[in-house]
């Protein structure tokens, strides 16, 4: 619209109508007012020169103010207004007659005496004010004209934080707490408020025990169940720390930077300040944390978030794509930071965007959370069976623990065959825990299922020992990368790696293959190999270095200079049909007969048969893996029952290999409650959510060992697969740890990082227990790639971070993002490292002696590093070992006496 000072330049300019207005006009309605109501004296409450009455009747000046005086006091004044115009039926009303508002004469503002009951000072009056307004941030909103001053931290909330969620399932009610709730949720269209996980979290954060981690996640989830369903999928997905499965690509792509420049707009920090509490806590969560409590006021009223409104947020930041879709991004994260109220609101919403949300909430952890859950809670519209609170509550623990046992297998096995809780939870929410969802949640071609894995041997006579009766497989184990191939009925084929993701761009060259390798009769399938860089003329394996020089997207099959050929083990999907039920001596009959080999480009790996009896072969085969540059061998079961003619020779139980229900675990009498969940930290959980106990011990009381099935196990590590590789050795373990830090080096080394801290993963809690320091075993190469890599001004380096958990100091911090593989001497208690504190000591951790360092995994990410609680495991087998070590070393000493 053009201005009137353009249109008066246009030939076309018409003065407006309206008769103009001098200033006569406005003020003349306010002297017509005042001879009504009278000259500004103090008998009405107004006193001239920027004099003012208190509600006490008390003068002051302007002058006499701070900025928050004046604004808290004028604050004071409407909300005095405002409850004298609700208490009183005679409280003025402004009417609108000709476009002005009038006041009756009799109905003037109250005086000093009638204006309140608050008395003293006005200082006294306006913490009091302070104290009322803090109460209840929110109460100033929503009044006509009125800006209201608000507690930025206040959390008006109370009802999802009074819900005791760390009840034992058996004793809590949801419907007791839901009447509540969803009169708050009524305001948001009944959806549930982000709050109430946010209670959730800092339940599950307050604790070491496993039992109240899940305890704490079936009572919200049963909330969810039976109050907002629909909230339930975005919650899991939040609770696990992922917006979608690894298979699907879905990116954040959210740097730190956005999470600073949200901070400092949403909560008043200047880079300083920043840098000040980054420094400090080294936790961005604990940053934001920190950065609301210190916002005291806003004029604004945080919109509560909801459940469903977050995850809606985190999928809007990762579909932003293309231009301005960082501009796009920062917009959501401020909103997400601006709407969280409270401060702990703000710590997870920040944790969740940063993907490192450190509640402990482990895949494991929740699939058990959801069996129990949905054996305890439906939702309203379903009809599926639940079990009555009071029978459990009657139940000792043993029985209790078989009824939960087989949820929680049926659970964890449908999430191993399809894991995506987009498919699971609503399946769950339909049918409950039924045995239909094997058949919802099977295996499916494009999906992958998670891996089975191989238990870990010290050396050829510990396999052979665990094999005893058994007709066996020994294959190479290939030093490459493990693939899942999957291939319809048109030829399209996906290729997923051991940690679920899509690899397909990489391998162009084996996706055109794939198709050409199906033999008569077979449409789909689903096998897994191994790929290997291969000498293409020679068929010469090369390491796996020289995979990894293979961009991982957007390869052309004219561009490959890495040749590779896909070495293949196993069958586990044929024509529509799952094999996972078969033995593998079927399933690799299967492969073998159906496929078309193509030297150098597709083959099954080298293997042979054998049985315990043929130690000598064993032998033989695994020095040829060894010579040719394999890792090792992989030894597998071939069938469910044991060979009946080798048993018979080495007097073996035929019944060796039946279930049997596990024996009850001795406690030690001298272990007190407490200890005993100390003790038990970090280890499986049981049905009864007790942690299991696994050692040596409890093993031999059960009588019979393990049951040996040749089925293929998704997601399970049992002793049906073997490793022995190459470093293995009876006197030599190694383990996978992560570097966290480290020292500037003395003398030659004064420019590298040396020595270099490393740390285990706590399962439990999400953190990384520091476990040694390492000199030994690196380059000069290597340590100048490091110090290039950790450079104190690179992005790799970090402010101290709060997961880590250490006492000591270290030059620089690393930021966590890859696996090494170290060998040591042995493992001794320690009082510095506090790795598996509470699993071998309560007093002490675990440390190596003289540690080296072997290779980096690349194969391996973070999640996959070696625990505390293999730590302890570990240290246990060398206490096992110590009796014939120190009587050899006190035969020795003996000898050197004489």
């Amino acid at each position: 619209m053009s201005t009137p000072t353009k249109r008066r330049k246009k030939n076309d300019y018409q003065a407006s109508p309206q008769p103009a207005r001098s200033l006569d006009f406005f003020f003349g309605k306010q002297r017509a007012k005042e001879e009504k109501t009278g000259p500004p004296t103090a008998a009405n409450g107004v006193i001239e020169h920027g004099e003012h009455k208190d509600i006490s009747g008390n003068t002051f000046e302007d002058e006499d103010l701070t900025d928050e005086q004046l604004a808290w006091r004028l604050q004071m004044q409407w909300d005095e207004e405002d409850r004298n115009q609700t208490t009183r039926p005679e409280a003025p009303v402004a009417t609108v007659d000709d476009g002005e508002s009038h006041i009756d004469e009799d109905k003037s503002p109250p005086d000093a005496e009638d204006a309140g009951t608050l008395e003293g000072t006005l200082e006294e009056q306006i913490a009091e004010e302070k104290k009322l307004k803090l109460g209840n941030a929110f109460s100033g909103l929503g009044k006509k004209d009125t800006l209201s001053l608000q507690s930025a931290t206040a959390d008006e909330d109370t009802t999802s934080y009074n819900i005791p969620f760390d009840q034992s399932p058996l004793s809590f009610d949801p419907q007791q707490y839901l009447p509540d709730l969803q009169k708050q949720w009524a305001v948001e269209g009944g959806l549930a408020t982000y709050a109430l996980l946010t209670h959730c979290f800092v339940r599950v954060n307050s604790t070491q025990s496993r039992i109240k981690i899940v305890d704490t996640l079936v009572n919200l989830i049963r909330v969810l169940i039976e109050g907002d369903p629909g909230s339930l999928l975005p919650a899991v997905w939040l609770a696990t720390n992922s917006i979608s499965p690894p298979y699907i690509d879905i990116e954040l792509g959210l740097g730190g930077s956005a999470i600073s420049k949200a901070l400092k707009k949403v909560c008043g920090l200047d880079n300083a300040a920043l840098k000040t509490l980054y420094n400090k806590h080294g936790d961005a969560g604990d940053v934001a944390f920190e950065a609301k409590k210190r916002q005291s006021l806003t004029l604004r009223k945080p919109k509560p978030l909801t459940i469903n409104g977050v995850y809606e947020s985190l999928h809007k930041i990762a579909n932003a794509k293309g231009q301005g879709s960082q501009e796009a991004k920062q917009r959501i994260v401020e909103r997400l930071v601006q709407d969280a109220r409270g401060a702990e609101e703000s710590r997870y919403i920040v944790r969740t965007l940063v993907q490192h949300l450190r509640i402990g909430a482990v895949k494991t952890t929740m699939l058990i959370a959801l069996s129990r859950a949905f054996l305890l809670s439906r939702p309203p519209t379903a009809d599926f069976t639940t079990k009555p609170r009071t029978e459990l509550s009657k139940l000792n623990k043993q029985d209790l623990a078989e009824v939960y046992s087989r949820g929680e297998e049926l659970v964890k096995a449908c999430f191993a065959r399809r894991p995506n809780y987009n498919d699971l939870v609503p399946a769950l929410l339909e049918i409950g825990i039924d045995d239909e969802l094997l058949v919802r949640c099977g295996l499916a071609l494009h999906i992958p299922l998670r891996p089975m894995l191989g238990g870990i041997t010290r050396d050829l006579g510990d396999m052979l020992t665990k094999l005893q009766g058994r007709d066996f497989s020994c294959e190479f184990k290939y030093d490459g990368q493990r693939a899942q191939v999957h291939c319809d009925e048109a030829g399209r084929v996906t290729i997923f790696s051991r940690h679920l993701e899509v690899m397909t761009e990489k391998y162009p060259d084996l996706v055109a293959l794939v198709p050409k390798i199906r033999g008569e009769g077979v449409s789909s399938f689903v096998m897994e190999g191994e790929v290997v860089a291969v000498d293409r003329e020679s068929g010469e394996l090369k390491p796996f270095q020289i995979l990894a020089n293979r961009a991982r997207k957007d390869v052309v099959i004219q561009s490959v200079k890495v040749d590779v050929c896909l070495f293949a083990f196993d069958l586990m999907y044929l024509n529509g049909e799952e094999l996972l039920s078969r033995s593998f001596r079927e399933r690799r009959n299967l492969l073998r007969s159906l496929f078309v080999e193509i030297p150098n480009h597709f083959t099954w790996v080298r293997s042979i048969d054998a049985t315990s009896a043929d130690s000598e072969t064993v032998s033989d085969f695994f020095k040829q893996a060894t010579d040719i540059k394999c890792e090792g061998i992989m030894v597998k079961v071939l069938d469910n029952a044991q060979n009946p003619d080798l048993a018979a020779d080495m007097d073996l139980d035929h019944n060796d290999d039946t279930p049997t229900a596990p024996a009850k675990p001795v406690a030690a009498p001298t272990k007190t409650k407490k200890r005993a969940t100390a003790k038990t930290r970090g280890k499986p959980i049981g049905a009864a959510g007790e942690a299991e106990d696994t050692t040596e011990s409890t093993k031999a009381n059960t009588g019979r060992r393990k049951a040996l099935l040749a089925t293929y196990e998704p997601d399970k590590r049992l002793d049906s697969w073997l490793k022995v590789k190459k470093d293995y050795n009876t006197t030599a373990d190694t383990i996978d740890l992560i570097p966290v830090g480290g020292w500037h080096g003395q003398g030659r080394k004064n420019a590298w990082w040396s020595p270099i801290l490393l740390a285990c993963r706590n399962e439990d809690n999400g953190t990384l227990e520091v476990v040694t320091k390492c000199i030994s075993g690196f380059t000069d190469a290597f340590y100048k790639a490091n110090k290039e890599k950790y450079s104190e001004e690179g992005e790799n380096t970090i402010a101290r971070p709060s997961y880590v958990e250490y006492s000591g100091r270290p030059d620089v911090w690393f930021e966590p993002q890859e696996v090494w593989e170290m060998a040591f001497a042995d493992i001794t208690l320690s009082p510095t490292y506090t790795a598996a504190i509470g699993l071998v000591s309560e007093e002490r951790g675990l440390s190596l002696r003289f540690p080296r360092f072997l290779k980096v995994r690349e194969d391996k990410g973070l999640e996959e590093a070696s625990t505390n609680d293999f730590l302890a495991g570990l240290y246990r087998k060398q206490e096992a070992r110590a009796p014939a070590h120190e009587g050899k070393v006190e035969a020795e000493e003996a000898m050197e006496e004489e």
